[in-house]
């Protein structure tokens, strides 16, 4: 699915409002002057409310879907559609602000 760009320093939160972030982000495209995101690598996530309390606090995150048609070292990027599952809890990544220059498919 096309969308734009995630980008290092985007707002990308889990659904219990904890702000995730990019281990590894990818230098060799830039968007803005930041480095981009690829598929692989993995996603911290810090401030985790984990409501309602019985849910685990998502801790890290791994990206299931990406670009299709767009690589950067023969690996997929991140869109605002791609989706991601964190753990241990399974909740989804919400891409909230990305840049809004660049799209991809």
């Amino acid at each position: 699915m096309p969308g734009f760009l995630i980008q290092q320093g985007a707002t990308v939160m889990c659904v219990h409002g904890g702000q995730a972030t990019a281990l590894v982000p990818n230098p060799a495209v830039s968007l803005d002057g930041m480095p981009t995101c690829l598929l692989p690598d993995p996603w911290v996530v810090a401030g985790c409310a984990g409501v309602p309390p019985v849910v685990p606090l998502c801790v890290t995150a791994q990206w299931v879907v990406g670009t299709t048609r767009v690589t950067s070292f023969g690996l997929p990027l991140l869109v605002q559609s791609s989706q991601a599952v964190c753990a241990p809890g399974g909740t989804p990544l919400l891409p909230i602000v990305t840049q809004t220059r660049v799209t991809a498919i």
